[in-house]
């Protein structure tokens, strides 16, 4: 079932874009990292929003646990009534995620199986492509040579995996909500090192192919980032502010002037 709904589709789709980017298999990855970050945009901009609005509302959760330091259940009553007036759900940014994580996954999958290096590997490959599309299974084995680098294999200079490890650390520092005490902040701080250091260590072990997943896949989300449009700003009692009006100022009047009679 796996195969069926989420790999088979990814492996022909990036023999589809081999064949009409004239072979490069660097331009067909990033064509289908696009497509497939297209096709979860609006989970993505989800997360980016509950982050952001996390971050409006980090004063007011501040202010909450200097408020209530002695009372952890009038604490964290008031901190789900701040989020329920701003129409945050604590755990929003956590879901698109998980929804997203299984067809991310898919690519990834669908990117290593297409760069078969070994005779095994190019039997399962087969497997993988469909029969009515022809002339898919002739494309096999894919032109691996990229600048310096085989991307079946891994980086033999590390360029890579270093920008995989920046581009990865630049993309989840924006996308992690500020934390709202101590603990938080300290898992916040180790998730922040330890997660672009397993992505470099995935880019030193396997496929350079997968970097270049890696890397479009970072870009795109910091990309997203800075174009999506703010929340609107979250009041102290977590209710949207609204705009300030300019301020009519009257009208002059007319002098008058006094006429003597003579």
């Amino acid at each position: 079932m796996w195969d069926f709904l989420i790999l088979n589709p990814m492996v022909n789709l990036l023999l589809l874009f081999y064949r009409l980017l004239g072979h490069q298999t660097v331009l067909a990855i990033t064509a289908l990292t696009l497509v497939v970050r297209l096709a979860v945009l609006p989970l993505t901009l989800k997360q980016q929003q509950a982050a952001r609005r996390m971050q409006e509302l980090q004063p007011e959760l501040v202010k909450l646990q200097k408020q209530f330091a002695g009372d952890r259940e009038a604490l964290a009553r008031k901190q789900m009534e701040l989020y329920r007036q701003a129409g945050l759900n604590p755990l929003g940014g956590c879901l698109p995620l998980l929804i997203q994580l299984p067809i991310l996954y898919g690519l990834w999958q669908a990117i290593m199986r297409t760069l078969a290096a070994s005779p095994l590997e190019l039997v399962r490959l087969s497997q993988n492509i469909y029969s009515f599309i022809p002339g898919l299974d002739a494309l096999i084995p894919l032109q691996s040579r990229f600048l310096w680098m085989d991307l079946g294999q891994p980086d033999p200079y590390y360029v890579l995996p270093i920008l995989v490890v920046v581009t990865s650390w630049l993309s989840q520092k924006i996308l992690t909500p500020p934390a709202t005490d101590p603990r938080s902040a300290a898992i916040n701080q180790q998730m922040l090192i330890m997660m672009p250091l397993m992505f470099g260590f995935f880019s030193i072990s396997f496929a350079s192919g997968l970097s270049i997943y890696f890397i479009i896949s970072n870009l795109v989300t910091i990309l997203q980032y800075f174009v999506t449009p703010k929340p609107a700003p979250v009041g102290e009692v977590g209710t949207p502010k609204e705009p300030e009006r300019p301020r009519k100022e009257p009208p002059p009047q007319p002098s008058r002037r006094k006429s003597g009679r003579k």
